[in-house]
């Protein structure tokens, strides 16, 4: 299994894992010049890239946990998808939640790229659903007693 990546831009990083268990290649901003998030603030961040993904997979960009809990900057979105069929560039949402302006430098790695399998079975609509221990019980259910 591969996946095929087109660099956009000249000053585009090819991503890469930090390690060999790291589950996420590092994304790094693609930009010509620093960009401030302010706090409460949303920004799109180009990382410069396209990639071809593997049939029945996506990519899940995630935060990179240390900018996320230090300087709180993470995806706007919680965790973006990638749809294997996508070939534009990856942008990243990023979200500023702390009380203070950030700087976004060229080159920064700033979110993870995580590939996963997806599971797409066909739907059919259904008048009665099997029923399980749990059934309709919500949000905190299965913890009461």
């Amino acid at each position: 299994m591969e996946m095929k990546i087109k660099r956009l831009r000249e000053n585009a990083i090819i991503p890469q894992r930090a390690t060999p268990g790291s589950a996420g290649y590092d994304l790094c901003a693609c930009l010509s010049a620093p960009e401030e998030i302010l706090p409460g603030q949303t920004k799109m961040i180009p990382t410069g890239i396209a990639i071809a993904l593997p049939e029945q997979t996506a990519a899940f960009i995630y935060a990179r946990s240390g900018l996320a809990t230090k300087k709180g900057i993470a995806p706007a979105n919680c965790v973006g998808v990638v749809d294997s069929d996508y070939r534009g560039e990856i942008m990243v949402s990023l979200f500023n939640h702390s009380g203070e302006a950030y700087t976004i430098s060229p080159g920064e790695r700033m979110a993870q790229m995580v590939i996963a399998p997806v599971l797409t079975p066909e739907v059919q609509e259904a008048d009665e659903l099997e029923d399980t221990v749990r059934g309709a019980g919500g949000f905190g259910s299965t913890g009461r007693k």
